[in-house]
Protein backbone atom coordinates (compact mmCIF):
# COMPACT_ATOMS: atom_id res chain seq x y z
CA UNK A 1 0.00 0.00 0.00
CA UNK A 2 1.48 3.55 -1.31
CA UNK A 3 0.98 6.06 2.01
CA UNK A 4 -0.24 9.26 0.64
CA UNK A 5 0.77 12.73 1.96
CA UNK A 6 -2.03 13.03 4.03
CA UNK A 7 -1.60 10.03 6.09
CA UNK A 8 2.17 11.28 6.90
CA UNK A 9 1.06 14.81 7.65
CA UNK A 10 -1.23 13.06 10.61
CA UNK A 11 1.40 11.73 11.51
CA UNK A 12 3.14 14.31 11.53
CA UNK A 13 1.21 16.35 13.85
CA UNK A 14 0.61 13.76 16.11
CA UNK A 15 4.51 13.80 16.74
CA UNK A 16 4.40 17.62 17.46
CA UNK A 17 1.43 16.66 20.12
CA UNK A 18 3.60 13.54 21.45
CA UNK A 19 6.85 16.61 21.62
CA UNK A 20 4.03 19.08 23.11
CA UNK A 21 3.14 16.52 25.61
CA UNK A 22 6.73 16.07 26.93
CA UNK A 23 7.46 19.36 27.77
CA UNK A 24 4.21 19.76 29.23
CA UNK A 25 5.69 17.19 31.60
CA UNK A 26 9.41 18.52 31.87
CA UNK A 27 7.76 21.97 32.66
CA UNK A 28 5.60 19.89 35.28
CA UNK A 29 2.07 20.77 34.12
CA UNK A 30 -1.39 20.09 35.73
CA UNK A 31 -1.57 16.41 35.47
CA UNK A 32 -5.28 17.03 34.36
CA UNK A 33 -3.89 18.55 31.23
CA UNK A 34 -1.30 16.14 30.24
CA UNK A 35 -4.01 13.66 30.32
CA UNK A 36 -6.19 15.56 27.91
CA UNK A 37 -3.66 15.78 25.72
CA UNK A 38 -2.08 12.39 25.85
CA UNK A 39 -5.93 11.33 25.18
CA UNK A 40 -6.46 13.70 22.05
CA UNK A 41 -3.07 11.72 20.86
CA UNK A 42 -4.58 8.48 21.32
CA UNK A 43 -8.09 10.02 19.87
CA UNK A 44 -5.40 11.05 16.67
CA UNK A 45 -3.60 7.89 16.12
CA UNK A 46 -7.49 5.77 16.25
CA UNK A 47 -8.65 7.84 13.70
CA UNK A 48 -4.83 6.90 11.29
CA UNK A 49 -5.21 3.91 12.07
CA UNK A 50 -8.83 3.62 10.60
CA UNK A 51 -8.27 5.72 7.92
CA UNK A 52 -5.27 3.39 6.40
CA UNK A 53 -7.33 0.38 7.18
CA UNK A 54 -10.34 1.88 5.13
CA UNK A 55 -7.69 2.91 2.27
CA UNK A 56 -6.29 -0.34 2.15
CA UNK A 57 -9.73 -2.35 2.30
CA UNK A 58 -10.76 -0.12 -0.24
CA UNK A 59 -7.52 -0.82 -2.57
CA UNK A 60 -7.79 -3.98 -1.86
CA UNK A 61 -11.63 -5.06 -3.14
CA UNK A 62 -11.28 -2.85 -6.15
CA UNK A 63 -7.55 -3.87 -7.06
CA UNK A 64 -8.29 -7.99 -6.30
CA UNK A 65 -6.38 -10.06 -8.94
CA UNK A 66 -8.09 -13.19 -9.97
CA UNK A 67 -4.83 -14.99 -7.70
CA UNK A 68 -6.79 -13.67 -4.65
CA UNK A 69 -9.39 -16.56 -3.34
CA UNK A 70 -10.26 -14.71 -0.56
CA UNK A 71 -14.21 -13.32 -0.97
CA UNK A 72 -15.02 -9.79 -0.63
CA UNK A 73 -16.73 -10.89 3.04
CA UNK A 74 -13.42 -12.46 3.86
CA UNK A 75 -11.29 -9.25 3.24
CA UNK A 76 -13.45 -7.20 5.17
CA UNK A 77 -13.59 -9.66 7.81
CA UNK A 78 -9.62 -9.13 7.79
CA UNK A 79 -9.74 -5.16 7.89
CA UNK A 80 -12.47 -4.94 10.98
CA UNK A 81 -9.83 -7.66 12.97
CA UNK A 82 -7.03 -5.02 12.14
CA UNK A 83 -9.09 -2.63 13.72
CA UNK A 84 -9.93 -4.23 16.76
CA UNK A 85 -6.23 -5.64 17.29
CA UNK A 86 -5.81 -1.90 17.26
CA UNK A 87 -7.64 -1.23 20.33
Amino acid sequence: MEYDDKIKNRLRRIEGQIKGILRMMEEEQNCKEVITQLSASRTAIDRTIGVIVSSNLIECIQNKDENDHRTQEEIVKEAVDLLVKSR
